[in-house]
């Protein structure tokens, strides 16, 4: 199984956004660092999970297990449902996504834990600049 944590940060709300990749699987690791343009937090966040899920498909990954401390990303995608009508387009295309592996999970996990995806996301924010 493949472990992917994603995140998502902005220099503003909205500001210079990032997008961070962190994958573990297959005795290696991975990183990727994403300029993002300009959106808000919770935006860079669905970017974010959304970049993870094009990057494990376009590597073959087909068994994997996301992480990410966006609360209201995880929430959304277990529910399929969000709230704000400005998040759908991008809760819809990581569903669309997520169908394509032959088993996906995500998982919410404290922002202590996903700090190399935070950093990674943070450096793509000063890569738009």
């Amino acid at each position: 199984m493949i472990e992917v944590y994603v995140d998502g940060a902005s220099a503003g709300d909205p500001g210079l956004s990032g997008a961070g990749v962190f994958i573990k699987g297959h005795g290696k690791a991975e990183q990727y660092s994403l300029p993002l343009g300009i959106m808000t937090n919770h935006e860079a966040e669905y970017h974010a999970l959304i970049k993870g899920l094009e990057i494990c498909l376009e590597n073959g990954y087909q068994i994997v297990s996301f992480r990410t401390d966006s609360q209201l990303v995880e929430r959304a995608i277990e529910k399929q449902f969000v709230k704000n009508p400005s998040y759908a387009p991008l809760l819809e295309r990581v569903l669309e996504l997520s169908k394509e592996f032959d088993l996906f999970f995500i998982k919410w996990i404290p922002s202590k834990e996903n700090k190399v995806a935070d950093q990674l996301a943070r450096n793509a924010i000063l890569n738009n600049k």
